[in-house]
């Protein structure tokens, strides 16, 4: 019967799965639902994602050491720049878009892959150059092999933006830390074999190629031939943007370690690339999940400023009490917490993790303003925004440098605060539902519980000083916690985030029960 339209049962079941992977009308109806159920996966994966982060740091900080990673991290600084361009800001694109067609994904497809390729090729190329810029031969075969992951990343691009698009949040969960642990077991292998930095390299080469594989495994969406007139180039256009913002905003968070590298080589830069990590990872574990859980959330509320706003600002206040608090403790409990975690070689680490400390007080709540760029689409503003920060930024850097790395850590920490916070809360809030106001009320009334965490963990461990590094940890956490949830009732917007964090920890557990 089919036969008679011209068409075969394959060829109306193919239709089907594309139509399914590109429609997102019927997630309107039940859009608070899903993104509560997508939180919880998500929560859930990061506190997954986190224990292996953490294992993965202390494990392999005994097995390598910290010219290893420095090494390492050198070319990481390098290639995170150039590997920007493979995407060209086309998954957030394909996100924010309302309506998309099959032809368009596809185009967009084959551009990531092109691209992808290119910057392979271009990376190979300036492979011997790196090596002479840090004065290292063994750059050359470390930026060789990391080239690779070029092509395998840039292959999911567009399936990873379906998978979002529809709200599959456990399908990203489920891809992600089944890479991190591919990856992270084999470097700790190959590191206990005595392969040294390679290790490192092959963490990063086996987490490519196992989101690869699994990406295309869960997406069921399959790319057509490019053809012309697919009506992409507003999607181009949106995505050139991003990435001229994206690529300024990283050359801003790269530039540091390949000016610490440069000129004070590669120990002293691994040093400093594990304080970042050390206090950066945790965080990324709190941006991130709710980056791709909000994001399209957003973007599908864009014709509904109440609920856009109500949405944005109750994610954004629940993480500045989460990242306040955490970033508190971290400057309270620096020195404990890199012995227990790095172990004693790594000392050397400790002034750095304490000013990354401070820095953790404004720069994730000032990333995550470009969340309101993302959504409602405004590339030429956020372009602007991070052409202005990254100037900033990076005079901080060089200004930093007379002070070796930790004066890097230290002017990035003022002029965080004192430059790129503002700037960014004056151009994110400038249009939209989102007013500037509303994100200075948000960090303003938030940040009194910085001072009460910070208080309250710091004077027990003076008190107990001397005692083991784990038993610190361990007694002063659940206190300086305890205390700063009490004073947290005193305050009336934290008040309402930690009673809003608990109504939807709550309300999700008994959904998920009553599913069971």
């Amino acid at each position: 019967m089919s036969g008679s339209l011209g068409t075969t049962d394959s060829e109306n079941t193919e239709s089907a799965a594309e139509a399914n992977a590109l429609s997102t009308d019927h997630l309107l109806p039940n859009m608070g639902r899903r993104a509560v159920s997508g939180g919880v996966v998500t929560i859930a994966a990061q506190m997954a994602k986190f224990i292996l982060n953490f294992a993965a740091a202390a494990v392999l900080a005994r097995l390598l050491s910290p010219k290893e990673f420095g090494l390492v991290g050198m070319v990481l600084g390098v290639t995170g720049l150039v590997g920007l361009f493979k995407e060209l800001g086309l998954s957030t694109a394909t996100v924010q878009r309302d309506t998309i067609t099959q032809q368009q994904v596809s185009n967009l497809f084959w551009i990531n892959v092109l691209l992808s390729g290119f910057l392979t090729v271009i990376s190979l190329g300036l492979a011997p150059l790196m090596a002479r810029f840090y004065h290292d031969p063994r750059v050359t075969g470390i930026m060789m092999m990391l080239s690779l992951t070029f092509v395998l990343t840039g292959s999911t691009v567009q399936h990873q933006a379906l998978l979002a698009r529809q709200m599959r949040f456990r399908s990203l969960a489920i891809i992600e830390v089944s890479s991190m642990v591919i990856g992270f077991t084999t470097a700790c292998g190959l590191a206990k074999l005595g392969f040294s930095y390679w290790a490192l390299v092959a963490q990063q080469v086996f987490y490519a190629i196992s989101s690869l594989l699994l990406t295309w495994f869960s997406s069921k969406w399959r790319p057509s031939m490019p053809k012309r007139n697919s009506g992409v180039r507003p999607m181009l256009s949106f995505g050139a943007h991003l990435t001229l913002a994206d690529f300024l905003g990283l050359l801003m968070v790269n530039s540091d370690t390949v000016l610490i590298g440069r000129f004070f080589g590669a120990e002293p830069l691994g040093l400093y690339t594990r304080a970042n990590v050390l206090l950066q990872r945790p965080l990324q574990q709190i941006l991130i999940p709710i980056s791709s859980v909000l994001t399209p959330v957003l973007s599908r509320l864009q014709n509904d400023s109440e609920r856009y706003r109500r949405s944005f600002m109750r994610a954004y206040e629940t993480m500045a009490l989460v990242i306040f608090s955490f970033a508190a403790i971290c400057l309270a409990l620096a020195k404990p917490m890199v012995l227990v975690i790095l172990g004693p070689k790594w000392s050397g680490v400790i002034p750095l993790f304490s000013a990354f400390a401070v820095v953790a007080v404004s720069l994730p709540l000032s990333d995550a303003a470009a969340w309101l760029f993302q959504s409602q689409g405004r590339g030429k503003e956020q372009l602007r925004n991070h052409a202005l920060i990254g100037i900033i930024g990076i005079s901080s850097y060089i200004i930093g440098l007379h002070w070796g790395p930790l004066g890097v850590a230290v002017t990035t920490a003022i002029s965080t605060m004192a430059f790129r916070l503002p700037i960014v809360y004056y151009f994110a809030g400038r249009i939209g539902p989102v007013g500037t106001r509303d994100l200075w009320m948000a960090f303003l009334s938030h940040l009194p519980c910085w001072g009460a965490v910070y208080l309250a963990t710091a004077l027990p461990q003076l008190m107990m000083k001397d005692a083991a590094p784990i038993v610190q940890l361990v007694v002063c956490v659940p206190i300086g916690l305890a205390a700063g949830t009490l004073l947290f009732l005193v305050f009336r917007r934290p008040r309402e985030s930690a009673f809003y964090v608990w109504h939807i920890v709550r309300n999700s557990l008994v959904k998920q029960l009553n599913a069971t």
